[in-house]
């Protein structure tokens, strides 16, 4: 059964999304078998994303697990995206959880179509369905996975992927009700960061 571990924003600036890059790499310099399985760029800076998801097979020993679970603060000495801005505390938030599950979602549905994935690979890439792109019904949102050369492993990556995003509409539902809370209680939910790191954004 897979690990995963979310690095996100949430609903915060620039800084913040950079901030969940300069995290992921920290983290991987902790646990370095993890494997990146979904990521949300910002719709403005490049180097910068909303969000990543990694996956492991591995267990992830309870020590990871209490030092990096919770909020994290970049503390930024430069910050190239507003250069002169007071604030250089920046928080990112970190989740672990087990498995890709949503009670109220099964097989049926998703649809799932078979297509062709283009580009450079070789004759069967090009001429062979292999690429799988899964929609799931009620919110029309799909993922399309081409990375291996099967199409039943196509088939698995693109319906993990699909739940990943759908768990993460469901989180940005509830994190909707719980900004507000953050935004009362700002320098308790921000003041005691479990883990601090420091340097340019």
């Amino acid at each position: 059964m897979k690990k995963y571990i979310q690095i996100t924003a949430g609903r915060g600036p620039v800084e913040c999304a950079r901030a969940v890059t300069l995290v992921a790499r920290e983290l991987l310099k902790a646990f370095p078998s993890l494997q990146l399985a979904d990521r949300e760029p910002h719709n403005q800076a490049d180097g910068c994303l909303m969000s990543m998801t990694f996956a492991t097979e591995e267990a992830i020993p309870q020590p990871i697990i209490d030092e990096w679970q919770g909020t994290v603060l970049w503390r930024s000495t430069k910050n190239p995206y507003r250069p002169g801005h007071k604030r250089s505390n920046w928080f990112v938030g970190i989740n672990f959880f087990d498995e890709v599950e949503l009670p109220h979602i099964d097989e049926s549905d998703i649809i799932y179509e078979t297509c062709r994935s283009g580009g450079k690979g070789g004759q069967n890439v090009n001429k062979v369905e292999t690429a799988v792109r899964a929609t799931h019904i009620s919110t029309g949102l799909s993922v399309k996975c081409s990375d291996e050369r099967s199409q039943s492993q196509n088939k698995s990556l693109a319906r993990e992927r699909l739940l990943l995003k759908l768990r993460e509409i469901n989180e940005k539902t509830l994190a909707d009700s719980q900004t507000r809370q953050w935004n009362n209680h700002d320098n308790l939910e921000r003041g005691n960061p479990i883990k601090k790191f420091s340097g340019p954004l």
